[in-house]
């Protein structure tokens, strides 16, 4: 992460009076020098430690092989955030000899084997790739499968010991939709998750992965599922972001383009892309909770994609120099996409 100077940093309240006023629609626009160097600057980070400071102490504690200090990271950290870390944690190099003498050595350490659960997953699935299942080889899928495997073992004894660790069963959603056990296992494996944490939004996200129709689910029970959890949750809470999810999931399916277009573009969608945003991004009681950044970045591409620069702009401010990779991974340079995208919601959006 690039490092500022006192003289260039914006302050907390400055950023706050812009956010506040552009989340309730207002049209003040900021004209400081230091909130427009911010704002227009070139620099983007994707690295979730940018929003999240609680990973930089966790991947620190791993690197060092100190298990004990990376323990009291997770055990400080609320269900949604311990589970995001873990999944994160699972990234770190060198993580993976670590993890096994830990689960070997404490095997009634479910953080550990969650984490370990995560490396499994995560490794099969980068050698599968997220391309679509026509364009990977029947070697990609064996590696896949071979990688899940392992991740079932761990998960399954750690689901045992500890049936009310949320980050056991969030990793048993991904092995699931990757060994294609159907939609009744996920959905059952889900409601257990949900019978400890209702709202578990990484727990969610993968949800509503497995009922798009790729993995054998279809539109509407996608839909559904993500308009429900919105629902559910209480007022100002992240979930809206499922539902906007969905409908990028629908854009992709239809490969962006003009038919992709037509389809964001479509009252319907509109309607529910805006109730989305104005229960969770844009609502007063919004926090900048465990994946807010990606839901914004979500929001934010949505809303640059149909032209809505004011819309867009809104979620630009909130998230400053920060961003997520997904969703900006589904194009060539995510970015670069980021900054102009930016630039120009900035732009414009001041215009209006």
């Amino acid at each position: 992460m690039v490092e500022e100077s006192p003289q260039s940093r914006c302050s907390a309240i400055e950023l706050f009076e812009v956010v506040w006023c552009w989340s309730r629609g207002g049209r003040r626009v900021d004209r400081s020098p230091k909130m427009h160097a911010m704002l227009t600057s070139t620099d983007v980070d994707f690295d979730p430690a940018a929003a999240m400071p609680e990973l930089a102490l966790l991947r620190s504690a791993l690197g060092r092989q100190d298990w004990a200090a990376a323990r009291a990271v997770l055990d400080a950290a609320e269900p949604a955030l311990r589970t995001q870390l873990i999944r994160d944690g699972a990234e770190v190099p060198g993580v993976e000899g670590l993890l096994w003498q830990v689960h070997a050595q404490e095997p009634e350490d479910t953080a550990a084997a969650a984490m370990l659960g995560a490396y499994l997953v995560k490794t099969g699935w980068a050698i599968r790739t997220t391309a679509r299942a026509s364009h990977v080889s029947r070697e990609q899928f064996a590696a896949l499968r071979d990688w899940l495997c392992r991740a079932e073992q761990v998960l399954i004894e750690a689901a045992a010991r500890n049936p009310a660790d949320c980050a056991v069963w969030v990793e048993r959603l991904p092995t699931a939709r990757g060994l294609q056990l159907g939609l009744s296992e996920s959905r059952r494996r889900y409601d257990r998750l949900a019978s400890v944490d209702p709202h578990h939004l990484p727990g969610q996200f993968h949800m509503v992965q497995q009922l798009c129709p790729k993995w054998s689910g279809s539109w509407e029970q996608a839909h559904a599922f993500a308009r429900e959890c919105m629902l559910a949750a209480p007022a100002g809470s992240l979930q809206g972001g499922l539902v906007a999810e969905v409908h990028l999931e629908q854009w992709l399916d239809l490969e962006g383009g003009a038919a992709g277009e037509r389809y964001l573009l479509a009252e319907p969608v509109q309607t529910q892309l805006y109730e989305a945003a104005h229960r969770s991004v844009w609502h007063a009681d919004f926090r900048q909770a465990t994946g807010w950044v990606r839901v914004a970045s979500v929001f934010a591409m949505l809303f640059s994609l149909v032209g809505d620069e004011p819309a867009a702009r809104r979620l630009f401010v909130a998230l400053g120099r920060v961003g997520s990779e997904y969703p900006w991974q589904y194009f060539a340079n995510p970015s670069e996409q980021f900054r102009i995208r930016r630039a120009r919601a900035l732009a414009q959006g001041e215009r209006r």
